[in-house]
């Protein structure tokens, strides 16, 4: 059955909170100024969400850990000799960013250096690239810049610098001072497609999709600002994290009526929004097209492929394409790894546990999740490994992990019969009701197994929560 959204508040605040709140993110409602004089209606065609094969709510949209905004970047064609003065200053920024005081100073004394203008741009706007990995420290820059300007330095702002600063401060999450600066832009002619993709992103990375589309209906209305393929990706990247996949598709198809080209980013983001909703066959054409067509998968592309193998159980092709990948995977995508190890523990491969003991090697100890934890706990348990088993049993018990899965402890039950282990079985019992697991008494009492002499098993158990642990 097909479920259907349309663009209303009510339904967008169901979606949010379907998206972001059910997964612990944080989703603040700002009360954001209004950035035009007359805002357009929140309101659209009627927009449905195909129904997902999961019945659980979307993992954390895979293209978090990848790209924390949704712009098309334009690097303008710096010199040599701006981008080393640029890294320099950065360097002294970044050691002394704890102290805005010093990092002003800094600033001052290389005015005259930042502000000036080349044929490549300017030193500034080259510094500013370079911090998009410290967006307190951006924003500090470009309000730097902002002052300066005001008090009379003749050098006018570029819209180029106006669209960094709106962009570092919707990173900082500061979003009225992203609209405050956007409005700045607009006073001064500066209403382009860069500032309204700049402030679109700042409310997608922020969570307000409300606003993000509203900006979109007023940008629509200013024939000198028209939609860039950077726009309509924000916008795809919107629709399919709240799973709006009909909608997603048709913006695909508004970019293939346009003069516009799809860029790498176009297809990420609707292999991303096809991995959020669990459409593997969709999933799989669009790699496919990229494969058979002028943009070439990437490495973010394979890196979701790899994500998306994982979550559907292709072992086979998640195999496959962690081979393309896997030097980079090892040493930066550790959830990407967990993921794999949770399709293996899922699945029914022979080698299983070898692969996650291989892969395990690669997670630092502290990286530790608390439902790995549990997913290992029960690998082992099933496969009899009960020396391995009760190590990752001793650590859940150190780090304070309470098991409250059914399944998981009738699995070490039986581990604990199969392996004629019922003195340690004994103990484990002891030790979990100490820790405030749920202990499952059903399996003893179900006769599959004879009983154990203790205390712990009288009476019958109240059914364990859905849940696989939870932190004490």
């Amino acid at each position: 059955m097909k479920r259907v959204w349309r663009f209303t508040s009510d339904a967008v605040a169901q979606a949010e909170h379907f998206c972001f709140h059910s997964h612990g993110i944080p989703n603040p409602k700002p009360n954001i100024p209004s950035f035009t004089t007359t805002t357009a209606a929140f309101t659209s065609p009627g927009l449905t969400r195909r129904h997902c094969t999961s019945a659980t709510p979307p993992p954390p949209h895979p293209l978090q850990d990848i790209t924390p905004l949704f712009i098309e970047k334009r690097r303008l064609p710096f010199g040599e000799d701006l981008i080393n003065k640029a890294s320099v200053l950065k360097n002294q920024l970044v050691l002394e960013a704890s102290d805005s005081n010093r990092v002003i100073e800094i600033l001052d004394e290389n005015s005259a250096s930042l502000i000036e203008s080349h044929v490549g741009g300017s030193v500034l706007l080259e510094l500013l690239n370079q911090l998009d990995s410290w967006p307190s420290l951006a924003l500090q820059v470009f309000d730097w810049r902002r002052e300066k300007k005001n008090y009379g330095v003749d050098s006018p702002m570029s819209v180029y610098e106006y669209s960094k600063g709106i962009k570092a401060a919707g990173r900082c999450k500061d979003v009225h001072h992203a609209v405050e600066i956007f409005l700045d832009a607009a006073k001064k002619g500066m209403r382009t497609t860069s500032t309204y993709n700049a402030l679109m992103s700042a409310f997608m990375f922020n969570g307000l999709a409300k606003n993000c589309h509203e900006l979109f209906c007023d940008m629509k209305k200013h024939a000198a600002c028209p939609p860039s393929i950077g726009t309509y990706n924000i916008l795809i990247s919107l629709y399919s994290r709240l799973l709006l996949v009909d909608h997603m598709e048709e913006t695909y198809q508004a970019i293939k009526e346009s003069d516009l080209q799809p860029s790498e980013n176009t297809y990420n983001y609707l292999i991303a929004g096809y991995i959020s909703a669990s459409m593997w066959h969709d999933m799989e054409r669009v790699f496919q097209m990229m494969n058979r067509g002028p943009v070439k998968p990437n490495l973010k592309t394979h890196l979701l492929m790899l994500r998306g193998y994982g979550q559907s159980g292709n072992l086979e092709k998640m195999e496959e394409m962690y081979s393309l990948v896997r030097d980079h995977v090892n040493k930066k995508e550790i959830p990407l790894i967990r993921a794999m190890i949770c399709a293996y523990c899922k699945s029914s491969d022979s080698d299983r546990v070898k692969k996650v003991e291989g892969l395990l090697k690669l997670i630092p100890q502290k990286h530790y999740r608390p439902w790995l934890n549990a997913l290992l706990i029960k690998l082992y348990s099933q496969e009899d490994w009960l020396e391995e088993m009760e190590i990752a049993i001793n650590e859940a018990f150190e780090r304070r992990t309470r098991i409250a899965s059914a399944s998981i402890m009738r699995c070490v039950t039986a581990t604990y019969y199969r392996c004629n282990a019922i003195e340690r079985l004994e103990t484990f019992v002891k030790r979990a009701e100490c820790a405030g697991w749920r202990i499952c008494r059903s399996f003893v009492a179900s006769g599959k197994a004879r009983p154990v002499k203790s205390s712990s098993f009288g009476g019958l158990v109240r059914p364990a929560p859905s849940r696989l642990m939870e932190r004490s």
